[in-house]
């Protein structure tokens, strides 16, 4: 039986992972650790194990976790967080269990937006014209920003998740403003500027060994939970999503990928923005973690039979090194035209194309 140790598992990203695991069929013992004690509530239907950790930035974070490896038999490490995904990364030699992540270089080039836009840019890869924001020059660069991209552009902060600092600005003012506000509160991110790109929001996850895709599937964002909560309207997580096909993305989030790890392992997600005319930008890398809706796929990989559309499955299985039949797609593992529809305390759904709930009928009596 597989032993794998989920970290920052009490968030919705890491439950919606060991929740893909339990779909997958395979008995597997999964241990969870989290820094929050309430969040560890949510794992007691569906981790074995669950302890509540140190922050990853506390010195003992590692021997912490390491107690829990050697009183648990635990196999495999998989972090869920970036904060912890680069931790443990970079401290991957001590983990007395398998990780199966990306290179370290790899994992610090995502985790900062300016160097990712940088290493694609250099590669001819499609990506919003960028603008390092400095604190000394602030009002210059962003007024350089408006001159280059013109009107809105894009601020957002180089490092972490779930549109962190992020807003629309449509003039010098809001966009300075913007960042001093932040800078108020005593935060020390660093800002960018970037084109405003207003066509589809898609998100690309792929699972990689020794720089070989093994499998993919693209989707496309269509609404955010509590979208109003936020300047920008992007909240991290979608409420509505749909599996999509798209060639040319597929295409683009490969060469992504191999831009910045070459040899490649473990999971890579990418996030694209189109522009007016249909071309998909690369806005962002997730290295060595799941998007938050990872169980999209392994619901609906059980509900069609599709055992590889798991993709976190088949993650596991790669760290276990275990042999993935060679005939398996590497793009689109599902479907086009699968919705995820779910929020708070609401659920989750999964409906295919044009199979609404009374919306038909009611059309057609109109």
């Amino acid at each position: 039986m597989k032993k794998i140790l989920v970290t920052g598992a009490g968030g919705p990203a890491g439950w919606n992972f060991i929740k893909s695991l339990r779909f997958s069929g395979e008995k597997m013992y999964i241990v969870a650790t989290d820094v929050n004690k309430w969040h560890l509530e949510y794992l007691r239907d569906i981790a074995d194990k669950h302890y509540l950790a140190p922050r990853c930035t506390e010195k003992n974070y590692i021997s912490v976790l390491n107690e829990v490896i050697e009183s648990e038999g635990i196999e495999l490490v998989h972090p869920q967080p970036d904060i912890e995904v680069r931790v443990i990364s970079e401290n991957r030699e001590k983990i007395e269990a398998t990780t199966f992540l990306p290179s370290k270089e790899a994992i610090r080039i995502a985790q900062d937006k300016f160097a990712t836009a940088e290493r694609l840019g250099k590669k001819g890869i499609p990506t919003p014209r960028t603008i390092f924001i400095r604190d000394d020059r602030l009002e210059g660069d962003v007024e350089r920003a408006f001159e280059e991209f013109g009107s809105p552009i894009w601020i957002r902060a180089t490092m972490g998740a779930g549109g962190r600092g992020s807003t629309p600005a449509y003039n010098v003012d809001t966009a300075v403003h913007w960042i001093r506000y932040w800078r108020a509160r005593g935060v020390d991110w660093q800002f960018i500027a970037q084109e405003y790109l207003p066509g589809r929001n898609i998100a690309f996850m792929s699972v990689w060994k020794d720089g070989e895709l093994i499998v993919s599937q693209a989707r496309e964002r269509l609404e955010y939970i509590y979208p109003h909560l936020a300047p920008s309207g992007i909240t991290g997580t979608p409420a509505v999503a749909r599996t999509i096909s798209d060639k040319e993305v597929n295409e683009v989030a490969t060469e992504t990928v191999l831009a910045i790890d070459p040899n490649a392992n473990g999971v890579f997600c990418v996030d694209l923005k189109e522009d007016r005319n249909g071309v998909p930008y690369v806005t962002e890398i997730n290295a060595g973690r799941f998007f938050t809706t990872s169980f999209f796929y392994a619901y609906a990989a059980k509900k069609l039979g599709i055992w590889y559309g798991n993709i976190v499955y088949v993650y596991v299985k790669l760290a276990y090194r275990e042999s993935i039949p060679k005939n398996i797609p590497k793009y689109d593992v599902l479907p086009p035209g699968l919705y995820w529809i779910r929020h708070i305390d609401a659920g989750y759904h999964l409906v295919r194309e044009g199979e609404w709930i009374g919306i038909e009928k009611f059309l057609n009596k109109t």
